[in-house]
């Protein structure tokens, strides 16, 4: 029987967390063996991690005593699993036996021996299918997200996501949602995990794509669904979460495309994008979204200049270390 270990990283997740755990204990299945749920909380102070032992003997806890980012949160939860399969699930998720089975059955058919990654439909409040699998995206398809040419001339400039198809079918994509994101254990060792420099977005994105590289496909499992709110805790820190987007967007622009490519896409998204930002707040008279985004842009220039320092200095340790073996 194939086994299972649930993975969910939480910050200050509220009540939503110990519904998204409690759904996952009460999945009794024939199907596949769930072996642990490991909630990783990363620095909450809203006691949203605290007696969730009581939802089943499965529950494990990693609590830090400060916000690590998404990825870190995840390769520790995923560190001591010996399941078949992870499951990385956001805390703003339920599910159902079929929401688990459903992607593991798949997985385990004799079809999907080279299918490393799988996701299943993810639905709102209304019962609407939300859009969560994404083309791996070219540096046209983030220069259309930064000057907003995907929403003026979605034809011509099409968004990474797959927002024109209505996930009704199942299919290989390049990739699905990290909400719900379900990786062979093996493939997740090879990967060596999440690249943590991504602190948060896209480090599902970037795991996608090195597996891809490697061979392994994607595939979105239409015929199961699992309960997404969407927007989770970070609603909440709209400036922080727009530093860490375009943060994200930068590393990945230097990981996957070429070095002027992505130098084009930093300059781009650290000089250009916000004063389009500013721009449209200020002609919406949103003095609040002004604010958000001036912070939010600082924040990450912080983070470049940091990584700038970080990168120079590992350059120049490296060749005083190439002039003393010299």
């Amino acid at each position: 029987m194939p086994s299972l270990d649930v993975v969910v990283v939480n910050w200050n997740g509220g009540p939503r967390l110990r519904d998204c755990v409690a759904s996952v204990c009460a999945v009794r299945d024939h199907r596949f063996e769930l072996r642990q749920v490991v909630v990783v909380d990363n620095g909450s102070c809203d006691g949203s991690a605290e007696g969730l032992e009581s939802c089943g003997p499965v529950v494990e806890i990693i609590r830090h005593g400060r916000n690590l980012g998404f990825a870190v949160a995840c390769n520790r939860g995923a560190a001591g699993s010996t399941a078949d399969f992870l499951l990385f699930l956001n805390p703003d998720t339920r599910v159902t036996p079929d929401a688990l089975a459903r992607p593991i059955q798949f997985l385990t058919s004799p079809s999907a021996q080279d299918v490393g990654i799988a996701g299943i439909r993810l639905v709102d409040d209304e019962g609407l299918t939300g859009r969560t699998c994404a083309r791996f995206p070219t540096p046209r398809m983030f220069v259309s997200l930064m000057l907003g040419l995907n929403r003026l001339a979605p034809r011509r400039w099409p968004s990474h996501v797959m927002s024109e198809w209505d996930h009704q079918d199942t299919r290989a994509v390049d990739h699905v949602m990290g909400a719900f994101y379900v990786v062979r254990r093996p493939l997740f060792l090879t990967l060596r995990g999440f690249d943590e420099r991504f602190f948060m977005y896209l480090e599902d994105l970037d795991f996608s794509r090195r597996a891809a590289l490697c061979g392994w496909r994607t595939m979105f499992v239409a015929d199961a669904a699992a309960y997404h709110q969407g927007g989770g805790t970070s609603r909440a820190v709209k400036a922080r979460r727009l530093s860490y987007a375009l943060h994200s967007r930068i590393l990945y622009g230097y990981k996957h495309f070429p070095w002027w490519s992505a130098t084009g896409l930093a300059l781009g998204t650290l000089c250009v994008e916000p004063l389009i930002r500013v721009t449209n707040a200020i002609s919406r008279l949103d003095a609040r979204e002004v604010t958000n985004v001036v912070r939010g842009v600082a924040w990450l220039w912080g983070r470049v200049i940091g990584d700038l320092w970080r990168w120079s200095s590992i350059g120049a340790r490296a060749r005083h270390g190439w002039t003393q073996m010299g």
